[in-house]
């Protein structure tokens, strides 16, 4: 070969180099992921997930005293009607912070799904329809519900005087005089019973406002319990690891070719991310997915039903009992209240965990993944209200392979063991 024939070749082979590198800002494949996919990638691993932002209108949020007493309050039973039922009973550790039921049953039957806590912290609305704002304001529906724990105000801060004034004085403050019957009736609240209402009403409104403060701060607690329980590390999170390291023993060893092929459905055609985004698989906003009502239930208006709740209830960010200045309250501010789109929709879960927390939707009315990869395929539209849903198509081999993936995402949670179990 003569020397201007070698010096073609080479200039050809840099030129080459250069087309496929930085030079031109286009990347090469690796393990058969472009550098766009391998971004969404990352965006989705807990490699890509911040510490638990702050709840300012949680003051102890983040207080290792406040997460001892909540973790004792979540698991009491004491903090019910008949002292049968505690957070734990829908939210139970073994079963990822979930009942396996499709409506859940504590003293009665619920009209939804109990969602888990796991990775709540990261969120900015709570329940199905987003009616609290908080973690903590979260907490204060069960406890009142009559289908729930059952209890009343008057009765949870005597159960805390009882229970647990060392540990609550210590973070909030000397209780009130809860040993003045005459004051603080033993049970009395705005949700109980007839007689319960009537014995809240005939207190004084300081001293309404003053078990209101004690039944918040128990909720307080609860929450900074809560946070603590996070999403552990899954095998898809190992797969993203060997992807951006280019690993591919460690990528086949993560994951199966089926669930390889689910995430780039996941993230392509299939159009998951579009709400499932994030390394909580969540845009943690609502959307109407068609879900019909269950047999002999009426119509579940959701989020507009939630975020006029969240408006006017008294524990809300810009609430007497939040400790948050009117600053930290922006999305509530702002709230949208009005809107078709509101009609049905309901918060976006996490896929976190998603094969440990079956049924599905949020009244349990799909079994399984497959019966909810089949009402994404086929997109119905409901009897009532909307959906946002577009008819997939996926094949049969397509489904499998996206249900492969989904329960790639399963993982111990990450917590403390201690704090997986009653104290």
């Amino acid at each position: 070969m003569s020397a201007r024939g070698a010096a073609g070749l080479l200039l050809l082979a840099l030129g080459l180099a250069a087309s496929a590198g930085c030079g031109r800002g286009v990347e090469p494949a690796r393990l058969g992921w472009t550098a766009e996919q391998r971004r969404l990638l990352h965006s989705l691993s807990l490699d890509s997930l911040p510490p638990p932002p702050p709840d300012p209108s949680n003051a102890v949020a983040d207080d290792p005293r406040a997460v001892a007493l909540g973790h004792r309050l979540y698991f009491d039973t004491g903090l019910s009607r008949d002292g049968s039922v505690s957070c734990a009973t829908c939210h139970q550790p073994e079963r990822f912070f979930t009942d396996g039921l499709p409506q859940s049953k504590a003293l009665g039957t619920t009209a939804r799904h109990a969602p888990t806590i796991v990775g709540a912290a990261w969120q900015n609305w709570f329940f199905w329809d987003g009616r609290a704002d908080s973690q903590w304001a979260q907490a204060l529906g069960p406890l009142e519900h009559p289908a729930e724990q059952g209890a009343t105000r008057a009765g949870i801060a005597q159960h805390l005087a009882r229970c647990c004034r060392a540990e609550y004085e210590a973070l909030f403050g000397a209780l009130p005089q809860l040993e003045d019957a005459a004051r603080f009736p033993p049970s009395a609240g705005p949700n109980g019973d007839e007689a319960e209402r009537a014995a809240w009403e005939a207190m004084s409104e300081d001293d309404r406002l003053a078990v209101d403060e004690v039944f918040a701060n128990a909720a307080k607690a609860i929450a900074a319990y809560e946070r603590r329980i996070v999403p552990g590390r899954s095998a898809f999170d190992d797969y993203v690891a060997a992807v951006d390291a280019g690993d591919e023993e460690a990528a086949a060893a993560a994951l199966d070719d089926d669930a390889v092929a689910g995430l780039k459905l996941f993230i392509g055609e299939g159009g998951c991310i579009d709400c499932h985004a994030g390394p909580l698989f969540t845009n943690r906003e609502f959307h109407a997915v068609g879900v019909p009502a269950p047999i002999g239930a009426d119509f579940d208006r959701g989020r507009a039903d939630g975020a006029l709740e969240v408006l006017e209830s008294p524990f809300n960010c810009l609430g007497p009992h939040s400790d948050a200045d009117e600053e930290d309250c922006v999305e509530l501010r702002f709230l949208k209240t009005e809107g078709d789109e509101l009609l049905g929709a309901m918060k976006v879960p996490t896929l976190r965990g998603i094969a440990e927390t079956a049924p599905y939707m949020h009244a349990g009315q799909k079994a399984t993944l497959r019966d909810v990869l089949l009402h994404y395929v086929s997109a119905p539209v409901p009897p009532v209200g909307h959906t946002d849903l577009s008819p997939l198509g996926l094949t049969e081999t397509q489904m499998r392979q996206l249900e492969a993936f989904l329960r790639s995402l399963s993982a111990p949670v990450d917590a403390p063991p201690e704090l997986l179990e009653g104290p």
